[in-house]
């Protein structure tokens, strides 16, 4: 799974990205994240990628013609990757004659490319949906919009998946296209020690315990429910369904 991200700050996705099992499965080339800082995709001297809004209003608009140069260059990317290495897969058939070593050895999957697109009135993102696009997609490529937000024509020429994170306003599109990394990625086979840390996929419950059994403070003790303790498989899966409700 790739991600692409088109952002005016490419650096508030490092520190985050970069870090415990995000930051692994991008180490161990399970995941790729891709930044791209979209000042260098303006033909403006001052580096501008805004303006005003046509019919006035206050904020700025991002304009349309740097991030789709952005988004070409992205795609003219995905494509030379996937060129690349299939190159590799169908070298890896003839790696015994040349005894060279090649990394691919499975055939690389044609790139299908969601373009993501965050509306404040869209669907609600989930984990339903984290799991659709982690099988169904091999590259995403999100638009992190800023101000007064992203000029329209952006998502009539790449149409793609228009997405909410919640009933709020952000300051941009950078934490909620973290959120979504965070979510898809968990779904990808591998990022993952064991596919049973998945808790969509068992019986778990939003009250968790751990050691000591018994946690003395300001003189009085705070325990572990018994049922956990108990070895009764049965009646720790039912406190834990009860505890959801």
């Amino acid at each position: 799974m790739n991600f692409h991200v088109v952002t005016i700050f490419p650096e508030m996705l490092i520190s985050y990205l970069n870090e415990s099992i995000i930051g692994s499965a991008i180490k161990n080339k399970i995941i790729t994240v891709n930044t791209y800082a979209l000042r260098n995709y303006t033909t403006d001297k001052h580096r501008r990628v805004d303006g005003k809004p046509f019919a006035g209003g206050p904020g700025m608009v991002m304009w349309v013609d740097p991030i789709v140069k952005c988004i070409e260059k992205i795609k003219e990317k995905i494509q030379k990757d996937y060129n690349k290495d299939y190159l590799k897969y169908e070298l890896k058939k003839e790696e015994k004659k040349t005894k060279e070593k090649f990394l691919v050895n499975k055939k690389p999957k044609k790139p299908k490319i969601l373009f993501v697109h965050f509306n404040p009135g869209a669907e609600k993102f989930t984990t339903n949906i984290a799991k659709e696009i982690s099988q169904k997609y091999t590259d995403i490529i999100f638009v992190c919009g800023r101000y007064e937000g992203v000029d329209n024509r952006v998502s009539e020429i790449y149409k793609g998946l228009e997405i909410s994170i919640g009933d709020y306003v952000l300051t941009g599109g950078e934490l909620p296209t973290m959120i979504m990394i965070d979510s898809i990625s968990r779904q990808v086979n591998g990022v993952l020690n064991k596919i049973n840390s998945l808790e969509e996929n068992r019986v778990s419950s939003h009250k968790v315990y751990g050691r000591p059994e018994v946690y003395k403070f300001k003189n009085k003790n705070y325990k572990v429910p018994a049922v956990l303790l108990s070895g009764n498989h049965k009646e720790i899966e039912k406190w834990k369904l009860d505890t959801n409700k």
